[in-house]
């Protein structure tokens, strides 16, 4: 009887430290997570309007000019080329953006195209 008690025992415990170790080990190394976290938390979400590169890499905006390199830029995947509406997170620090959400600008209508109001 103590014989089966402490197999239970060493069983139990075994698959104890066994699943503490499988989720220590998928979890990421502090530093690492609260510094991307920090960025994407403490960038605000901006709205630009612009010229995807031929490349997808960066975008050249309207408003100023400024060239901003896409982070993630599977996200402007068959836009490259195009005129563009890109809501994202600007990193300041090195011109970089990533990219949440792409429209294509709507190219405005002249004067005697549109209806009257």
């Amino acid at each position: 009887m103590k014989q089966l008690g402490v197999m239970l025992l060493t069983l139990v415990l075994s698959v104890s430290v066994g699943a503490i170790a499988q989720e220590a080990g998928t979890q990421q190394p502090s530093g690492s997570t609260t510094t991307s976290t920090t960025k994407t938390k403490a960038a605000k979400l901006q709205h630009l309007r612009g010229k995807i590169s031929d490349d997808g890499k960066s975008i050249i905006t309207d408003k100023d000019n400024k060239t901003y390199t896409i982070q993630n830029s599977d996200a402007v995947k068959g836009h490259e080329g195009h005129d563009v509406r890109l809501s994202g997170h600007i990193d300041a620090s090195n011109d970089s953006i990533h990219v949440t959400a792409v429209k294509m600008a709507s190219a405005k209508k002249p004067m005697s195209e549109q209806p009257p109001k």
